[in-house]
C-alpha cells in the first residue's frame, strides 16, 4: 500500500468518518499501524452525482446461477488484519429463481492492494471524498447458512489501470461465482468503493 501523508485537517475529517461508521452500526477500530479502510457496494445516484452505502453487486457461476450481495465493512491492512462487517446474500439459479438468502459476516483479511484513481462523483455520503480509494480486497467471509467463502472486492476509480474491474466475485462452498456482473453506465448497481482512513498524523 502507498506510503499516506496526512494533515491534521484530514485526521479531523477522518474522525468524521468514523463517526459515519458507527451510525451504520458498522465496528470501527484504530489499528496498530494506524490505517483502517472501509469498503462498501455503493449506490450511485447519478442525478445529483453522490455515492451512498446500501448498494448491491451481483456475479455468476459456471451455468448462469448468481449471487447477489449487499454489504459495508473495515479491515487492517496488514498480515494480521482484522476485519468486520458484512451483508445479505441472495443466491438465484439459471432461470432466475431465488435459490437461497440470508445474512453473511466478514471473518478475515486475505489481501489488500491499493490502486490509483480519482474519485468520478463529486459528492460523498460515505466518508471524506479524498480518502476515497481504488483496489482490490479479497476478504473471507461465513453465510448465515453455515458455508463458507471468499467475497472480492475491486474498485476501478478516473485513471485506475484498465486491468482492475469494478465489481465483485464471491465462492460460497463449492460455488465459484467468478464472472462479475459490470456496472451499466447511468444504472445503479455492481458498484463498489474504498475509503483509506489514516487515524494519526504520520
Amino acid at each position: 500500500m502507498k506510503d499516506l501523508v496526512v494533515s491534521r485537517r484530514q485526521v479531523l475529517k477522518g474522525a468524521g468518518a468514523f463517526g459515519v461508521l458507527g451510525a451504520l452500526g458498522i465496528p470501527t477500530t484504530v489499528f496498530a499501524d494506524g490505517t483502517t479502510v472501509r469498503w462498501d457496494l455503493i449506490s450511485v445516484n447519478f442525478t445529483t452525482g453522490t455515492l451512498s452505502a446500501g448498494g448491491h453487486a451481483s456475479a455468476s457461476a459456471a451455468g448462469n446461477s448468481k449471487i447477489t450481495l449487499t454489504g459495508s465493512g473495515t479491515f487492517q491492512p496488514g498480515e494480521d488484519g482484522g476485519a468486520s462487517g458484512g451483508g445479505t446474500w441472495w443466491t438465484f439459479s439459471a432461470t432466475g429463481t431465488q435459490t437461497g438468502t440470508g445474512s453473511y459476516k466478514t471473518t478475515g483479511l486475505v489481501s489488500w492492494t491499493q490502486a490509483p484513481g480519482t474519485p468520478p462523483l463529486p459528492n460523498d455520503n460515505i466518508g471524506v471524498r479524498a480518502q476515497e480509494s481504488a483496489g482490490l480486497a479479497i476478504l473471507r467471509i461465513r453465510y448465515s447458512d453455515g458455508s463458507r467463502g471468499v467475497l472480492t472486492i475491486s474498485c476501478d476509480l478516473v485513471g485506475t489501470p484498465d486491468g482492475v474491474f469494478e465489481g465483485i466475485t464471491a465462492t460460497k462452498g463449492f460455488v465459484d461465482y467468478w464472472n462479475r456482473e459490470a456496472p451499466v453506465p447511468g444504472v445503479d448497481g455492481n458498484r463498489t468503493n474504498f475509503h483509506v482512513m489514516p487515524s494519526s498524523e504520520d
